[in-house]
């Protein structure tokens, strides 16, 4: 091999090695371009994700807090049901049928009539957001996805038991009412005002319109009692002492999570 030769050779040589750095240096700041990339992706999904769940921690928050006032109130509503047919029971235990007062008027309403002041509706369009998303993955806390899960049972519980006393209701409780309601107290009470608001207004004040049980020759006492006692104990206060008390607890257990974990108040 010449001289020349040689020369040409080392040429080629080095060449293709500038060639090879070429494309190490090309490969080399592709793959840096797509790996920042990849980066700078997560980055933005994380930050997605946390402001997503951020969002939704503060709706779900929210909407506990109103059901946990909203729950309060239907307790309260159940408490004085209750003890209007507590009243009831013993007026029909040996009351005169035809005697009037206010109270009877009251707790009649209260025990016979009175209905969405006991029936708690639930929110739960975070809850099943949360449930069909399965946004539960972005809560961290075990303890905190366990009170989720346990907040669900504790609704349907009560949805069931609800759709319990309804049916009583329906079935032993509306017949007696709607056969011995006066419903000309009814009408001369309830002139297009709110109807609960309007009877504890009536209640609280000196204002009397008399009432007077309709059809007092068809009221059987000993069955009227019974169909009351029921109602009062293994429907209304059977609910509010378990699927209430535990839907309270869940909620406020639920609650106090995310404040400890989101910082909420």
């Amino acid at each position: 091999m010449n001289e020349t030769e040689t020369s040409q050779n080392r040429t080629s040589v080095v060449a293709i090695f500038k060639d090879w750095k070429k494309y190490i240096f090309e490969f080399l700041m592709l793959f840096l371009a797509v790996y920042l990339g990849f980066v700078a992706e997560n980055i933005r999904e994380d930050f997605a994700e946390r402001q997503y769940t951020q969002e939704l921690v503060r709706s779900f928050y929210e909407e506990l807090r109103n059901d946990s006032v909203a729950v309060a109130a239907r307790v309260e509503g159940r408490l004085k049901k209750e003890r209007a047919i507590e009243y009831m029971v013993n007026f029909f235990r040996d009351s005169s049928l035809t005697v009037s007062s206010k109270p009877l008027a009251v707790n009649f309403v209260w025990a016979l009539a009175a209905r969405s002041p006991i029936i708690f509706t639930p929110r739960t369009i975070v809850l099943e957001q949360i449930k069909s998303t399965g946004a539960l993955r972005y809560f961290k806390s075990e303890e905190l996805r366990k009170l989720i899960g346990d907040l669900s049972v504790a609704i349907d519980y009560i949805l069931v038991r609800q759709e319990y006393e309804s049916s009583i209701f329906y079935t032993y409780i509306e017949p007696v009412m709607t056969t011995h309601m006066d419903f000309s107290f009814q009408f001369k009470l309830f002139q297009g005002e709110s109807i609960f608001e309007r009877l504890a207004e009536y209640e609280s004040s000196a204002e009397y319109i008399p009432f007077q049980l309709s059809q007092p020759e068809k009221v059987d006492r000993l069955k009227i009692m019974n169909v009351l006692s029921y109602y009062h104990t293994n429907g209304l206060k059977s609910t509010r002492l378990i699927p209430f008390k535990n839907y309270i607890e869940v909620n406020a257990g639920v609650l106090r999570q995310l404040r400890k974990a989101y910082d909420l108040k």
